[in-house]
């Protein structure tokens, strides 16, 4: 004791590089990372490596020794990571130029390819965004604005999530959802223009729908008209005299009865000669 204290200067150095060489040697994994081993510069094996069916505490967390000062750990995130896409313009199919903002999330399964391909998480984000602007703006442009508002957008999603997750599985991750955040039409004069476009749009729908409609009801009436005719010719035909007869009445009811059906008013006089054919009827058949 009387060394140490007379001289602690060694002591305290011996203890300082002590500590270094632990720090070197052993490492603590945190539960929601992975990492991968680096000896000079070449990957050797992976620690605490992402698990889907892992549960939170059974992973390979804790402390793990490597060669001091040879052995290298690149840490790569396990949790589920985002990619923000900047505001991008997309032309749909009915010439609206729309601004999209959409968002992918993503997460590391394969530390070791992602290593190599790409080095770090960060690089792996930075490679994603313009796929998922490319992929945003081939399959919006398939199709028109209104797909957005309909069931239709989660075909859209899947196939946009599909082409996003084919680029990243080159980099060692899947993606696991993408979604539009908002798409919007362009304020000032274009937004009035799209407005426009949209409004001679279903003004035309509406036009032919209604135009289709008149015809069908046209067809309907006189398919109604030639039935009913039939009808009468048939009715009819099976006794002529009471045809004639029926006719002569309704004939004299139009002539001499003013009961409003008609839409006259007042009174008319009609001189006839009883001898007129027009008044068989009232004289009876012989």
């Amino acid at each position: 004791m009387d060394r140490i204290s007379s001289n602690p200067i060694p002591y305290v150095i011996g203890a300082i590089g002590a500590l270094l060489l632990l720090g070197n040697i052993f490492t603590v994994v945190p539960e929601t990372s992975q990492g991968v081993v680096v000896r000079f510069g070449e990957p050797v094996r992976i620690i605490n490596r992402y698990k889907p069916t892992e549960a939170y505490g059974q992973t390979g967390a804790g402390i793990v020794a490597r060669i001091p000062f040879a052995e290298q750990i690149v840490w790569i995130d396990k949790r589920v990571l985002s990619i923000s896409m900047e505001r991008q313009q997309v032309l749909s199919t009915d010439q609206l130029r729309l601004q999209v903002d959409a968002f992918a999330r993503y997460r590391i399964v394969d530390p070791l390819r992602m290593y190599i391909s790409a080095g770090s998480s960060e690089r792996v984000s930075e490679q994603l965004k313009p796929i998922l602007g490319s992929a945003l703006r081939n399959e919006l442009g398939k199709r028109p604005f209104a797909a957005l508002l309909s069931p239709e957008r989660g075909t859209v999603m899947r196939n946009i999530r599909a082409g996003l997750d084919r680029v990243a599985r080159q980099y060692g991750a899947v993606i696991i959802d993408v979604r539009i955040k908002r798409a919007d039409l362009p304020e000032g004069a274009t937004l009035e223009s799209a407005f426009d476009r949209m409004r001679t749009a279903r003004q035309q729908q509406a036009l032919t729908i209604r135009a289709q409609g008149m015809k069908q009801a046209q067809i309907i009436q006189a398919d109604a008209d030639a039935a009913a005719a039939k009808t009468y010719a048939d009715a009819y035909g099976k006794d002529a005299d009471f045809y004639e007869f029926y006719r002569a009445m309704q004939s004299y009811r139009y002539t001499f009865v003013n009961d409003g059906t008609n839409n006259e008013k007042g009174s008319s006089s009609i001189l006839l000669s009883p001898d007129n054919a027009y008044l068989r009827e009232f004289r009876g058949r012989r």
